[in-house]
């Protein structure tokens, strides 16, 4: 059943992914990332990103606390297109 559960959505990455590249060898949030792209979908991490942090303190019995989290780079919450497109290119609005 573990391999059912979908930990980040926007990805579709499973537990199970997730712990299989822990057993390779990779033991943080950001290397998590970059190989499973979790925390790069819509939600940049907002839903699954604390999960996974749980998911590798568990299985490298390293404290939460010690664990460092990637950095959050804008935006941090996805804005419409639209809204992009209501400013010349010298950023003023029109």
């Amino acid at each position: 059943m573990k391999n059912k559960i979908v930990i980040c959505r926007c990805e579709e990455i499973t537990e199970q992914e997730i712990i299989a590249v822990i057993k390779q060898g990779y033991t943080s949030l950001d290397e998590i990332k970059r190989i499973l792209r979790c925390g790069m979908g819509h939600c940049q991490g907002r839903s699954c990103q604390m999960i996974i942090a749980r998911i590798l303190s568990r299985m490298t019995k390293q404290p939460i606390e010690k664990i460092i989290f990637p950095s959050s780079r804008p935006p941090l919450k996805p804005i419409p297109i639209k809204t992009l497109a209501k400013y010349k290119t010298t950023g003023e609005h029109k």
